[in-house]
């Protein structure tokens, strides 16, 4: 079924877009990657969006044109020749150079290829214009979410909770990572999961997730969060390999679902037979972080606060050298943003002072690594709400999941 975006949902994307504009004194925003394309236009399909600081946006469309007419929410033409493109833009868009001044046109460098970056230069340059970085704009636009948005990241719990629950009967003593994985996909791909979860960061991919046993959950890897997983080889060195899973070895549950573009994020620790005891300390000391840490995510407190609160308590359960990964491959972070990406800001980390702000949706995952045994752990999924506790997202029920 294709869920079609609510009337007046990407206007009030826009109408925010420009007021951030209009503030800065740019002259509008050009925008090409996927997630935001679809953001802004309600289409993933190829071409340029054109947003003036005020006034009508348009999406310069490469292809498909047809199917962009049809799904955008803005208005739409064919993008005919790209050297011809930026004096298209200047007689569709006059106060780009009736002015006389070189006016700054934003876009977001942080998921541009350097090529098409110094071809949109050049080509903004010749329709009297400059190009500048509008990434910290875009990802505070994407950060707050609206109700559909969330509503769309509920979608993907629920599919998400029900296939584990589908999938947990086949977690068994010997089965491989990559077999059981296989089965929480097909589980999760018949209620509509697209396949994959989009993440923003150059050379940076998700899968469906990560499923590890053992000391393949904590052997590090390139992935960019506490727990990469040993992989199927060094061409995808990461996420599920197939090392058979054990007894008595901790099983990290590290899954998601993206439903219409949304996505949603959560981690279990599982075991077969019984944790030793100081892993099952560490997995009580996680559950005890993402508590308190619940307390925190309310308006006005700042992002870093999460995270130091977290080391602290880390530390005083003589955990700190575990903390989300271990040696010079640990994480500093507790948490980071959901959305159309894995990757999205909020970030939960030193530095990120900005104060939380109802609507922001973040996955919050303290985790413990040990070299050579396994980790640990637990993620949910919250929305920030305007007063009372955050609204909890997940729906897999919250427990360490012991399996005979």
């Amino acid at each position: 079924m294709e869920h079609a975006l609510p009337a007046g949902e990407t206007e009030k994307r826009i109408a925010r877009l420009q007021e951030q504009l209009k503030a800065g004194g740019y002259a509008g925003m050009l925008v090409s990657q996927n997630t935001d394309l679809y953001y802004l236009t309600g289409t993933m399909q190829a071409g340029y969006l054109f947003v003036p600081d005020e006034g009508e946006p348009t999406l310069y469309v490469r292809r498909s044109v047809a199917r962009a007419e049809r799904e955008s929410r803005v208005r739409t033409k064919p993008l005919g020749s790209f050297k011809a493109f930026g004096a298209e833009l200047a007689a569709d868009f006059p106060p780009l150079t009736g002015s006389g001044e070189r006016r700054t046109v934003l876009t977001p460098l942080d998921a541009l290829p350097a090529q098409l970056y110094l071809r949109l230069a050049e080509l903004l340059r010749g329709a009297g214009a400059e190009l500048a970085d509008g990434s910290a704009m875009m990802r505070r636009l994407r950060m707050v979410k609206s109700p559909h948005e969330i509503g769309r990241i509920q979608a993907a719990a629920r599919a998400a909770a029900e296939a584990l629950d589908e999938a947990l009967p086949l977690l068994r003593e010997g089965v491989t990572e990559l077999e059981w994985m296989a089965a929480y996909e097909h589980a999760v791909r018949k209620r509509g999961h697209i396949g994959t979860m989009r993440m923003r960061a150059y050379n940076l991919e998700v899968l469906t997730g990560m499923v590890g046993a053992g000391e393949a959950a904590a052997e590090p890897s390139a992935f960019d969060g506490p727990a990469g997983g040993r992989g199927l080889g060094p061409a995808a060195a990461q996420s599920v390999s197939r090392r058979p899973i054990g007894r008595n070895e901790p099983i990290l549950i590290d899954i998601g679902c993206c439903i219409d573009g949304y996505i949603i994020d959560q981690t279990r620790t599982a075991v077969i037979g019984a944790l030793p005891d100081d892993l099952l300390a560490a997995y009580e000391t996680s559950v005890r972080i993402i508590r308190r840490a619940e307390e925190l995510l309310v308006p006005g407190t700042p992002a870093e606060r999460l995270y130091e609160e977290a080391v602290r308590m880390a530390d005083e359960a003589g955990l700190a050298d575990h903390f989300m990964g271990f040696g010079a491959d640990r994480v500093r972070f507790l948490g980071h943003g959901i959305g159309l990406e894995v990757d999205e800001w909020p970030v939960l980390a030193r530095g990120f002072d900005m104060p939380l702000e109802p609507g922001m949706v973040i996955a919050v995952e303290p985790k413990f690594t040990f070299p050579g045994r396994g980790v640990v752990g637990i993620e949910n999924s919250y929305a920030v709400q305007s007063e009372g506790p955050p609204l909890a997202l997940t729906l897999t029920p919250e427990r360490l999941i012991r399996l005979p």
